[in-house]
């Protein structure tokens, strides 16, 4: 495994608005100045977290994957987030893994938010997806997954990054900065999660508290409620060196999600 180049957007999403969203991050993606292997957005980042899903929604070869795959290979790197897809006459909050070449792969939301109604517009998804990336093996997930451990519990070490995009309201931010830590120490591997920032359309308050964490719980980024796009790396060594001195993993109980 290499060290791992990963650059965070905790963006402004504009209500709705997929054309002046791709616009602002492109914009934003500009102030890069040094390569990079991974490239996060928030969750549905082209639209913000809405219900509003018929208008919304594309299919797979629509405008925004196709920015997403000009983003990859013109950064040549991954570019990763979720957005409101129709597929087969139902919707997915999916999550795409746009590769430079322009090969894809996708993760499907499980837990759909209840609360905001969630379940009653898409459908849920049913596995864990896997991608391995310069030697690292990455599970993406989306939002209110965090809130599931044995969802996101690393069965028998099979991922080196969890990675979560989210729209997670200031509300329920001590959740947020609670269960993150948690992960990473349970799961011994990095954590990072990337969530948006200001008010969405109905008038709910993002904080981002996007942030970085090491299989040891210590913080290698963390941001608040500004707008801030960041490039950080996680070391190989660091999660080498926990899981030998700390090989907990081996020990942990044994059991299948169906």
């Amino acid at each position: 495994m290499d060290n791992l180049k990963i650059t965070v957007f905790q963006g402004y999403l504009f209500w709705e608005n997929a054309d002046k969203n791709l616009q602002n991050i492109s914009l934003r993606l500009s102030n890069i100045r040094e390569k990079t292997d991974l490239i996060v957005l928030p969750e549905m980042f082209n639209t913000g977290f809405t219900m509003n899903v018929e208008p919304l929604a594309e299919e797979m070869e629509g405008k925004t994957m196709q920015w997403m795959a000009a983003t990859a290979k013109k950064f040549d790197c991954v570019i990763t987030g979720s957005l409101i897809i129709k597929e087969d006459g139902k919707y997915y909050n999916r999550l795409i893994w746009m590769r430079p070449d322009g090969s894809h792969e996708h993760y499907d939301k499980r837990h759909l938010f209840a609360l905001g109604k969630e379940h009653e517009k898409f459908t849920a998804g049913n596995k864990r997806l896997i991608v391995e990336l310069k030697g690292w093996n990455v599970c993406p997930m989306i939002c209110y997954d965090l809130r599931f451990p044995v969802w996101q519990r690393n069965v028998n070490g099979e991922y080196d990054l969890l990675l979560i995009v989210a729209n997670w309201p200031e509300r329920r931010a001590l959740h947020w900065r609670t269960l993150i830590p948690a992960r990473a120490v349970e799961n011994q591997s990095y954590v990072v999660a990337v969530n948006r920032v200001g008010h969405d359309g109905n008038e709910v308050y993002h904080s981002g508290d996007s942030t970085c964490i090491d299989p040891n719980g210590k913080v290698i980024y963390y941001k608040r409620d500004e707008e801030d796009l960041y490039t950080f790396t996680i070391a190989a060594i660091e999660l080498e060196k926990t899981r030998r001195a700390l090989p907990f993993l081996k020990d942990a109980d044994s059991f299948t999600i169906n």
